[in-house]
Protein backbone atom coordinates (compact mmCIF):
# COMPACT_ATOMS: atom_id res chain seq x y z
CA UNK A 1 0.00 0.00 0.00
CA UNK A 2 1.72 3.92 -0.65
CA UNK A 3 2.46 5.59 1.73
CA UNK A 4 0.67 9.28 2.65
CA UNK A 5 1.62 11.92 4.25
CA UNK A 6 -1.01 13.11 6.68
CA UNK A 7 -1.82 16.68 8.37
CA UNK A 8 -3.85 19.02 9.38
CA UNK A 9 -6.48 21.23 7.07
CA UNK A 10 -4.06 24.21 7.15
CA UNK A 11 -1.09 22.13 6.31
CA UNK A 12 -3.00 20.90 3.36
CA UNK A 13 -4.11 24.47 2.62
CA UNK A 14 -0.80 26.01 2.41
CA UNK A 15 0.76 22.95 0.20
CA UNK A 16 -2.29 23.09 -2.14
CA UNK A 17 -1.52 26.88 -2.58
CA UNK A 18 2.20 26.48 -2.98
CA UNK A 19 1.19 23.90 -5.64
CA UNK A 20 -1.20 26.35 -7.58
CA UNK A 21 1.36 28.36 -7.77
CA UNK A 22 3.65 26.37 -9.40
CA UNK A 23 0.44 24.99 -11.53
CA UNK A 24 0.18 28.64 -12.78
CA UNK A 25 3.39 28.76 -13.70
CA UNK A 26 3.65 25.77 -15.83
CA UNK A 27 0.52 26.80 -17.68
CA UNK A 28 1.77 30.40 -18.17
CA UNK A 29 5.30 28.46 -19.88
CA UNK A 30 3.47 26.40 -21.87
CA UNK A 31 1.47 29.34 -22.96
CA UNK A 32 5.02 30.92 -24.16
CA UNK A 33 6.00 27.70 -25.70
CA UNK A 34 2.78 28.17 -27.57
CA UNK A 35 3.44 31.21 -28.72
CA UNK A 36 7.36 30.69 -29.66
CA UNK A 37 5.25 27.35 -31.95
CA UNK A 38 3.50 29.91 -33.81
CA UNK A 39 6.32 32.11 -34.37
CA UNK A 40 8.32 29.44 -36.32
CA UNK A 41 9.53 30.86 -39.42
CA UNK A 42 7.49 29.27 -42.37
CA UNK A 43 9.18 27.11 -45.15
CA UNK A 44 8.51 26.70 -48.95
CA UNK A 45 8.22 22.70 -49.36
CA UNK A 46 9.71 21.74 -52.39
CA UNK A 47 9.52 17.91 -51.75
CA UNK A 48 7.03 15.55 -53.44
CA UNK A 49 6.13 14.05 -50.02
CA UNK A 50 3.51 10.89 -50.70
CA UNK A 51 1.64 9.40 -48.07
CA UNK A 52 -0.80 6.28 -48.08
CA UNK A 53 -4.47 6.72 -46.65
CA UNK A 54 -7.44 5.07 -46.69
CA UNK A 55 -8.63 6.65 -49.98
CA UNK A 56 -5.17 5.91 -51.35
CA UNK A 57 -1.76 7.92 -51.95
CA UNK A 58 -1.60 11.61 -51.04
CA UNK A 59 0.40 14.64 -51.67
CA UNK A 60 0.80 17.02 -49.02
CA UNK A 61 -1.29 19.23 -50.27
CA UNK A 62 -3.73 16.74 -50.53
CA UNK A 63 -3.87 16.61 -46.81
CA UNK A 64 -5.45 19.69 -46.60
CA UNK A 65 -8.84 18.22 -48.24
CA UNK A 66 -9.50 22.50 -49.21
CA UNK A 67 -9.02 23.82 -46.03
CA UNK A 68 -6.36 27.02 -45.58
CA UNK A 69 -4.34 25.04 -42.32
CA UNK A 70 -3.24 21.81 -42.10
CA UNK A 71 -2.62 20.24 -38.31
CA UNK A 72 0.07 17.25 -38.90
CA UNK A 73 0.34 15.13 -35.32
CA UNK A 74 3.19 13.10 -35.51
CA UNK A 75 1.80 9.94 -33.96
CA UNK A 76 5.00 7.87 -33.01
CA UNK A 77 4.31 4.29 -34.53
CA UNK A 78 7.67 3.08 -36.46
CA UNK A 79 7.43 0.15 -38.93
CA UNK A 80 8.69 -2.48 -36.33
CA UNK A 81 6.13 -1.27 -33.44
CA UNK A 82 3.72 -3.73 -32.61
CA UNK A 83 1.20 -0.88 -31.19
CA UNK A 84 1.24 2.99 -31.13
CA UNK A 85 2.87 4.95 -28.68
CA UNK A 86 0.88 4.69 -25.41
CA UNK A 87 1.19 9.06 -24.82
CA UNK A 88 0.54 9.55 -28.49
CA UNK A 89 -2.54 7.14 -27.89
CA UNK A 90 -3.66 8.43 -24.88
CA UNK A 91 -3.70 11.94 -26.81
CA UNK A 92 -5.34 10.91 -29.75
CA UNK A 93 -8.11 9.11 -27.95
CA UNK A 94 -9.78 13.27 -27.90
CA UNK A 95 -8.86 13.40 -31.44
CA UNK A 96 -12.29 11.97 -32.70
CA UNK A 97 -13.88 15.13 -30.56
CA UNK A 98 -11.88 18.19 -31.84
CA UNK A 99 -11.28 17.20 -35.53
CA UNK A 100 -15.50 18.68 -36.45
CA UNK A 101 -14.42 21.75 -34.40
CA UNK A 102 -10.85 22.30 -36.00
CA UNK A 103 -12.58 22.05 -39.32
CA UNK A 104 -15.12 24.75 -38.57
CA UNK A 105 -12.16 26.73 -38.40
CA UNK A 106 -10.38 25.56 -41.88
CA UNK A 107 -8.01 23.52 -40.49
CA UNK A 108 -7.48 19.86 -41.55
CA UNK A 109 -5.80 17.53 -38.41
CA UNK A 110 -4.18 14.14 -39.40
CA UNK A 111 -1.92 11.61 -37.74
CA UNK A 112 0.89 10.86 -39.54
CA UNK A 113 3.41 8.11 -38.85
CA UNK A 114 5.57 6.31 -40.11
CA UNK A 115 4.66 1.96 -40.19
CA UNK A 116 2.53 1.41 -43.11
CA UNK A 117 -1.07 1.72 -43.59
CA UNK A 118 -2.31 -1.67 -43.00
CA UNK A 119 -0.85 -1.43 -39.35
CA UNK A 120 -2.28 1.85 -38.35
CA UNK A 121 -5.79 0.74 -39.95
CA UNK A 122 -5.90 -2.17 -37.38
CA UNK A 123 -4.82 -0.11 -34.54
CA UNK A 124 -7.82 2.58 -35.52
CA UNK A 125 -9.91 0.42 -35.65
CA UNK A 126 -8.96 -1.82 -32.52
CA UNK A 127 -9.19 1.63 -30.49
CA UNK A 128 -12.66 3.04 -32.42
CA UNK A 129 -10.77 5.90 -33.64
CA UNK A 130 -12.17 8.28 -36.98
CA UNK A 131 -9.68 10.51 -37.69
CA UNK A 132 -7.84 10.72 -40.54
CA UNK A 133 -4.19 8.87 -40.08
CA UNK A 134 -1.38 8.87 -42.90
CA UNK A 135 1.28 6.54 -43.45
CA UNK A 136 5.04 8.07 -44.24
CA UNK A 137 6.57 4.89 -44.52
CA UNK A 138 9.61 4.44 -47.07
CA UNK A 139 9.50 8.93 -47.02
CA UNK A 140 11.70 11.61 -45.40
CA UNK A 141 8.68 13.28 -43.98
CA UNK A 142 9.25 12.44 -40.68
CA UNK A 143 12.93 13.04 -40.57
CA UNK A 144 12.83 16.13 -42.71
CA UNK A 145 11.36 17.40 -40.01
CA UNK A 146 13.06 16.16 -37.06
CA UNK A 147 10.30 13.62 -35.68
CA UNK A 148 11.88 10.82 -36.96
CA UNK A 149 14.50 8.78 -34.90
CA UNK A 150 17.36 6.42 -36.13
CA UNK A 151 19.26 3.78 -33.62
CA UNK A 152 21.98 6.62 -34.52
Amino acid sequence: MTKHNTGTRDEWLRARLDLLKEEKELTRRSDQLAQWRQELPWVKIDKDYRFDTDEGRASLADLFRGRSQLLVYHFMFGPDYTAGCPSCSAIADGFNGIAAHLANHDVMLWAVSRAPLAKLQAYKRRLGWAFPWASSFESDFNFDYGVGLTEE
